[in-house]
C-alpha cells in the first residue's frame, strides 16, 4: 500500500530534470554576485554623501537667509568636492542605470528558463503518480462474467483505452463509482437473451469501457450499454413518488431534466431490490464522488438501443486551471472544469421571478445568486452608486446551471492543490487550498456543493440586484466578538478564520501556544480555538496557563483537534476546555454553534 511501480525511463527523465537545477543554483548565484555589486556601489555613493555634509548645511544657511540674487562663497576646494560628487553620482547613476536594465532582462530569461524547467519536472513527478487505466479495469472482465452467470444474461464486455494513464488517486477514487455503473448496466440496462432476440438484437448484450484522453488535462470515459434504455416517464414517476417533485411539475420536464433526476436520492426505475442495484441511493454516489474529484458526469439514452453514462476527469488532483474571484473582501478559487462561461451583465437585465433574481442567457433562464451570500460572507461595500456591469460565472453540474455573481473576477492560472488534511477532510463548499504567488492562501471552492449551497438559499435571504427594496439590516448594539485562533497547520488557521470570520467575528490568529499567550496579555478577547499539538506550547498547556491567569481565566476554551483517543479528551477537560471537537468530524455548523453559545 505505501509503495508504487515506477518505469525506468520515467526515473531517467526525473533524474535529467534534477540535474538540471544545478544549472538554476549556477545561474542565481551568479544574479546574487550581480545585486551585491550593485548594493556596493550604492554604499559607495552613501560614503561620498556623507562627505559632502560639511559643505551642504552652510549652503543652506547661505541660501535660507540671503535673497536669490545674493551670492554665495565657497572655496575652491568645497566647490571642486561638490563638483567632483555630481559628475561622478551621474556617472553611477548611469551605470547604476544600465546594470538594472541588464539584471532585469537577465531575470526575465531566467524567469521563463526556471519556469520552463519547474512545469517540466512537475510533470515528469507527476508521471510518476500516473497509472494506466488498465490497472483498474483487469477487474471487470471476471466481475461482468459471474453477474452474467448469475443473472442468465449473456454479456460480451468491450475495454478500449486500457493504456491511458490518469493519477493514482483518481484511479483509486473512482473504482466504486465505476463498479457500480457497471452493476447498473448488466442489471438494469441489458434485457435477457430472449427479449433480446425477440426485439431483433443479438442474444448477447455489450458493455462498453472506453478511455479516451480529451486533452492534456481531460479524461474521458464512458460506460454504455446496448440495453432497452433509461424509461424516462418511470424515472419522473419514482421522483413523484419520493416527494421530490409534483405530478406538474414533472410532466413540465424536458426529457434531459427528467433523466437527471436518477441522481437523486431514493430515485430507482427497478421493480425489485436485489443485492446489485433496487436501493436508488448507487447514482447519487456515483455522482458525488465523481464530483469529490473535480470531475462531472452525464447521462444520455435512447429507447430499446441503450444508455451512455459520460465522465469528465481530470488527468491529477496535484494541480489544475483555476478562476481567481474576488468577493465579500476576500479571493477564491473556482475549478475552471466547472466553470460553463465567464460573463458580465447589465443589472437591468435581471428579471424578478418568484422572488428570485434571473438571467436569460441564450435563451435560458437561469437563478443568479451572490457567491458572497452562498458563502455568508458580507457583501463589499461599492460606493454611492452600484456598479452598472456585474462580473459572474456559469457554475454547471448535476444538471444545475446557476450564475454566480463576485465582486471581481481576476484571473485564470494554475493552481496547486494542498488538501486540508484528514482532520478537514470534509468542510462544506471547501475543496482545499492554494498558496498565491503573493504567498496568500486562498480557500479553493467545491463547485458540486457551491451548486447545491445556492438550491439551499431561501428567497429571504437571495440579494436582488435588480434593485428591489430590501429590508434595512439590523443595527449590531455591541461590535462583533474578537476570537484568537490558535492553530500553527496555515491550512487549518486560514480555514478557522474563514469559517468564523464569515460568521461576523473578529478574528486573530495565533502559531502556538506562547505567542497565544502573549496575544492574550496585549488585548481582549471573548473566546480562544486553539489545536492541541504544537511547539513550544500546546494547547493543553496553554489552556491550564489561560485557566490560571486571574485576567484570563474566565475566557472561554475551544480545542479542535485530531487527537481522538479518550484520554486527551478527558486531558481537555481536567486543564478547563469548554468544549473538545475532533477534525475528523469537523463541522463548521457545528463549530459555530457551539461558539456562539459560550460567547453568549
Amino acid at each position: 500500500a505505501g509503495s508504487v511501480r515506477v518505469a525506468t525511463a520515467k526515473l531517467d527523465a526525473l533524474f535529467l530534470q534534477a540535474e538540471e537545477m544545478l544549472a538554476v543554483k549556477l545561474t542565481l548565484a551568479q544574479r546574487a554576485a550581480e545585486l551585491r555589486d550593485l548594493l556596493k556601489n550604492l554604499e559607495l555613493e552613501h560614503k561620498d554623501w556623507e562627505k559632502l555634509q560639511k559643505i551642504l548645511p552652510p549652503l543652506r544657511r547661505a541660501i535660507a537667509a540671503g535673497s536669490p540674487d545674493a551670492p554665495i562663497s565657497l572655496t575652491h576646494r568645497q566647490l571642486a568636492d561638490l563638483l567632483h560628487f555630481l559628475d561622478l553620482s551621474h556617472t553611477r547613476q548611469t551605470a547604476l542605470t544600465n546594470a538594472l536594465e541588464t539584471l532585469t532582462r537577465h531575470l526575465g530569461h531566467d524567469q521563463q528558463s526556471l519556469g520552463s524547467k519547474v512545469d517540466t519536472l512537475l510533470d515528469d513527478m507527476k508521471q510518476v503518480l500516473m497509472l494506466p487505466f488498465g490497472q483498474l479495469l483487469r477487474i471487470f472482465p471476471r466481475m461482468v462474467r459471474d453477474m452474467a452467470r448469475a443473472q442468465n444474461k449473456e454479456v460480451e464486455l468491450v475495454i478500449q483505452g486500457e493504456e491511458v494513464e490518469i493519477d493514482r488517486r483518481i484511479l483509486e477514487g473512482l473504482k466504486d463509482p465505476l463498479i457500480h455503473l457497471v452493476r447498473n448496466s448488466v442489471d438494469h440496462g441489458l434485457e435477457p437473451p430472449d427479449e433480446r432476440q425477440q426485439a431483433g438484437k443479438p442474444r448477447r448484450g455489450t458493455v462498453t469501457l472506453a478511455v479516451s484522453q480529451q486533452s492534456a488535462s481531460k479524461i474521458e470515459l464512458l460506460v454504455a450499454d446496448d440495453g432497452g434504455g433509461i424509461d424516462v416517464e418511470r424515472v419522473k414517476a419514482a421522483a413523484v413518488r419520493e416527494g421530490h417533485l409534483t405530478p406538474s411539475e414533472a410532466e413540465a420536464l424536458s426529457e434531459a431534466d427528467a433523466l437527471a433526476l436518477i441522481f437523486r436520492s431514493a430515485v430507482s426505475t427497478s421493480p425489485i431490490v436485489t443485492e446489485l442495484s433496487g436501493r436508488g441511493l448507487g447514482l447519487a454516489i456515483v455522482r458525488e464522488r465523481i464530483e469529490a474529484m473535480g470531475g462531472r458526469v452525464f447521462v444520455s439514452t435512447a429507447r430499446h438501443i441503450g444508455t451512455t453514462f459520460q465522465i469528465i476527469l481530470p488527468v491529477t488532483l496535484s494541480t489544475f486551471r483555476g478562476i481567481l474571484v474576488a468577493c465579500g473582501g476576500r479571493q477564491f478559487v473556482i475549478p475552471t472544469l466547472n466553470v460553463e462561461r465567464v460573463l458580465r451583465f447589465r443589472r437591468s437585465q435581471l428579471k424578478r421571478v418568484e422572488n428570485r433574481d434571473t438571467l436569460t442567457v441564450n435563451g435560458d433562464v437561469l437563478s443568479v445568486v451572490s457567491l458572497a451570500g452562498v458563502l455568508g460572507l458580507p457583501p463589499a461595500p461599492n460606493g454611492d452608486r452600484p456598479a452598472e456591469f456585474v462580473p459572474a460565472l456559469i457554475l454547471s453540474g448535476g444538471g444545475r446551471r446557476i450564475v454566480f455573481t463576485v465582486d471581481a473576477i481576476i484571473r485564470e492560472q494554475e493552481v496547486l492543490v494542498k488538501g486540508l488534511g484528514r482532520q478537514l477532510a470534509r468542510v462544506r463548499n471547501i475543496a482545499g487550498a492554494t498558496i498565491l504567488g503573493d504567498g496568500q492562501a486562498v480557500p479553493i471552492l467545491h463547485p458540486a456543493d457551491l451548486l447545491k449551497s445556492a438550491v439551499e438559499v431561501t428567497t429571504t435571504t437571495t440579494p436582488s440586484y435588480a434593485g428591489a427594496p430590501e429590508s434595512a439590516p439590523e443595527t449590531a448594539e455591541r461590535p462583533p466578538a474578537s476570537i484568537l485562533v490558535v492553530e500553527d497547520s496555515i491550512t487549518s488557521r486560514t480555514l478557522l478564520t474563514n469559517v468564523l470570520e464569515a460568521a461576523g467575528y473578529r478574528v486573530k490568529t495565533a502559531v502556538d501556544g506562547v505567542d497565544a499567550y502573549t496575544t492574550l496579555k496585549t488585548e481582549p478577547f471573548d473566546l480562544i480555538v486553539s489545536d492541541i499539538q504544537m511547539p513550544r506550547m500546546d494547547g493543553f498547556e496553554l489552556t491550564a496557563k489561560v485557566r490560571a491567569d486571574p485576567q484570563l481565566g474566565h475566557l472561554p476554551v475551544v480545542l479542535v483537534t485530531s487527537l481522538s483517543a479518550p484520554e486527551d479528551r478527558e486531558r481537555g477537560i481536567e486543564v478547563g476546555a469548554d468544549a473538545y471537537i475532533m477534525k475528523s468530524s469537523f463541522d463548521q455548523a457545528n463549530l459555530l454553534e457551539i461558539v456562539k453559545r459560550l460567547i453568549q
